[in-house]
């Protein structure tokens, strides 16, 4: 039986889904917006994150709800996001293809699709996030993980 609690070291696992994940760091990339994974208390053994992209806000209630770094729950093996002048450079080294302003914009596309899909192969077993109550370790668990 899970209890809920105000205190944030109770919790032991923390469940995301791949695709808030890759929203977030995808978000921290793209964008003028910070996107965190937030779990919500009360606080039990299992806690879900969710993505929330954070703002100016001040919460009245204790306690407050916890943002997770997206880039907590993954490995450094992840590679960066790929940028348009990254793709674009490639894109022109290829010999084999003329650099096209359309083809550009596919070959990126295609480029951060397979960046998207190793995502959640890139997930840690573990992690260690922060917390009022200082560093807690937890387990990770991703739903929507590619399974292929």
């Amino acid at each position: 039986m899970s209890v809920e609690s105000s205190d944030p070291t109770e919790i032991s696992t923390v469940v995301v889904t791949a695709e808030d994940l890759t929203s977030a760091l995808e978000t921290n990339r793209t964008s003028g917006q910070h996107a965190v994974l937030r779990i919500t208390p009360p606080f039990s053994g299992r806690m879900r994150a969710r993505l929330h992209v954070e703002l100016d806000e001040e919460y009245e209630q204790e306690p407050e709800p916890i943002h997770v770094e997206p880039r907590t729950l993954v490995a450094d093996s992840l590679p960066p996001y790929p940028r348009p002048a990254e793709t674009e450079d490639e894109l022109r080294a290829d010999p084999d293809r003329e650099y096209t302003v359309e083809r550009h914009h596919e070959y990126h596309a295609s480029v951060v699709e397979r960046w998207r899909q190793r995502v959640p192969d890139a997930v840690k077993s573990t992690a260690t996030i922060e917390t009022a109550a200082g560093p807690t370790d937890i387990e990770v668990s991703v739903l929507g993980r590619n399974t292929s």
